[in-house]
């Protein structure tokens, strides 16, 4: 059974959602320190509070695009997955926060 992208579908929601942050995350590393190796980025972002945030909250930009996209479109269990997914990710950046 295939998922189309004009599908409207939890499931592909909760991928789309889940795959959003982390081509955020590759965008941004191309972006502000491709001359650094991408494990040192990560790195970087994991241990540095200013970075978790920073970098964090732009990295999810990918999900708020797509979850307009499809709220545009009316597809609103694509949506919600994309939305569940947006705030899991955001409650792990405050919890890495938070413990680091």
């Amino acid at each position: 059974m295939a998922i189309t992208l004009k599908a409207d579908n939890f499931k592909l929601g909760i991928i789309l959602g889940f795959l959003g942050p982390l081509l955020g995350l590759v965008v941004l590393y191309f972006l502000k320190c491709p001359s650094c190796g991408f494990i040192v980025f990560i790195k970087e972002f994991f241990t540095n509070k200013a970075l978790i945030t920073s970098i964090g909250t732009l990295s999810l930009l990918a999900n708020v695009v797509s979850f307009t996209i499809y709220v545009n479109m009316q597809k609103d269990k694509t949506a919600r997955g994309i939305f569940l997914l947006t705030l899991l990710y955001g409650v792990l950046l405050l919890v890495i926060k938070l413990f680091i």
